[in-house]
């Protein structure tokens, strides 16, 4: 256990402790004495200040030592620890954990872990049916005893359903995996966002959302407005923007009818006499014109 009152020889070889301190990183790079402290029986810590202005806040620590009953006081180590003020490095996290979306560069490799939670084994078709399974081969000639019952799909028809839906892939999202990807998106393009908050409308009416499929299809879908905000990305269907197909549809502009001019025919005017003695008709009667 380590002794309240360090040894006195060890404590007053401060100046033992200095030199050894001054041998190993120079003169000028330690400073005066701070604290002796014992750390057991016969062992004591000599610290001292450091003037690295790379280490602001850390000091020099020299551990001297006597043997029982012996009056010499030696060497132990000189090292350079950090004080309560010291600038130190963050803890080291594992890549695994500081890898953040968006960090993956063209050439980096991601690799999963074999039993990550996010994914579960997918359909392969290795595993051979038993001979009296529902699906068989399809190779062999099956004698059935019933006419009316028929054979089961071959092998190759529910491989060829499996490669079209997905499935023949060594691992596929977990359930676990599809309700992260699924919080991820809502929180990115959700109805919850301040973009949807302000729009006219939902994804759900909108020309321009490209379903996807699979379960997440009857939530989410893919941008296709190259002038929204989310083009290219998965939405949620509540999720909407000032983009919506059908929030402002532009009138068509009013075509103007076209100019027709008429040359070909005269159109004779008829003029009608007035009150004040107007003109007249150039065939009115001599008898209206007052002659005799």
């Amino acid at each position: 256990m380590r002794s309240r009152t360090p040894d006195r020889l060890c404590a007053e070889a401060v100046e033992l402790a200095r030199q050894a301190a001054v041998e190993a990183v120079g003169a000028e790079a330690v400073g005066t004495p701070l604290a002796a402290r014992a750390e057991g029986e016969r062992v004591v810590t000599h610290t001292f200040e450091c003037r690295d202005p790379a280490y602001r806040g850390w000091h020099w620590a020299v551990t001297v030592a006597r043997a029982p009953r012996a009056k010499v006081v030696t060497l132990d180590e000189v090292v350079l620890l950090p004080g309560p003020d010291a600038v130190l490095a963050p803890q080291w996290v594992p890549w695994s954990e500081r890898l953040l979306p968006g960090d993956l560069g063209p050439g980096d490799l991601l690799p999963t872990d074999a039993h990550d939670v996010r994914l579960e084994p997918g359909w392969t078709g290795d595993d051979e049916p038993a001979p009296n399974a529902a699906v068989f081969d399809g190779e062999e000639d099956l004698e059935l005893s019933d006419p009316h019952v028929q054979p089961a799909p071959a092998r190759a028809q529910i491989g060829a359903v499996a490669e079209e839906l997905g499935m023949s892939r060594a691992r596929v999202l977990s359930r676990l995996g599809l309700h992260l990807a699924a919080d991820r998106w809502e929180k990115a393009h959700g109805p919850q966002t301040p973009m949807a908050q302000s729009a006219p409308a939902s994804c759900t009416t909108c020309g321009f959302l490209v379903p996807i499929g699979g379960s997440l299809g009857q939530a989410f879908g893919v941008c296709g407005n190259e002038f929204g905000p989310a083009d290219g990305q998965v939405v949620s269907l509540g999720y909407g923007c000032g983009g919506h197909s059908e929030a402002a549809v532009l009138p068509a502009p009013p075509v103007p009818a076209e100019l027709i001019l008429d040359e070909t025919v005269v159109e004779p005017l008829h003029l009608h006499p007035d009150r004040t003695g107007g003109s007249v008709e150039p065939d009115a009667p001599a008898e209206e014109l007052g002659h005799s």
